[in-house]
């Protein structure tokens, strides 16, 4: 008999919530499993994952294969590494979720108020050479 560890979706229709199961590899996606070893809540900010770390072992040991998306959440988790390795991560669980700091600098007001006769004018189109046009002028008269 083949074991896999795979997802049992739960929840209603486009609210998925899954089971992280060991199951024989021949039963269907939602139907018989030999064990619950967590779950996964996509739909949380970030989504929440809660594995048992010692069940999961346990089968990993005894030849259960993940599938591909629960290899992702038993990385994510930090046990492949672990089973791979031997050495439980050393992961700062709190670094992943402190906000980043932002450094802002303030604005600092120049100096000199802005005088609106020394603003550049408008030039017209084509007019390179020729002085400035105030604004509005070069603007035909209907």
């Amino acid at each position: 008999m083949s074991v896999r560890i795979r997802l049992r979706r739960m929840g209603a229709k486009k609210q998925p919530f899954y089971r992280v199961v060991v199951a024989d590899s021949r039963s269907p996606r939602d139907g018989r499993f030999l064990d619950t070893i967590g779950t996964y809540n996509p739909r949380t900010d970030p989504a929440a994952i809660d594995i048992d770390r010692e069940k999961t072992m346990k089968w990993l040991e005894e030849g259960a294969l993940p599938t591909d998306s629960a290899r992702a959440l038993l990385s994510r988790a930090g046990i492949w590494q672990e089973f791979k390795t031997g050495v439980p991560p050393q992961a700062d669980v709190a670094a992943e979720t402190r906000p980043v700091e932002r450094i802002v600098e303030p604005v600092v007001p120049s100096e000199e108020p802005a005088d609106p006769s020394e603003e550049p004018a408008v030039r017209a189109e084509g007019d390179a050479g020729e002085p400035a046009a105030e604004p509005g002028e070069g603007i035909p008269a209907e």
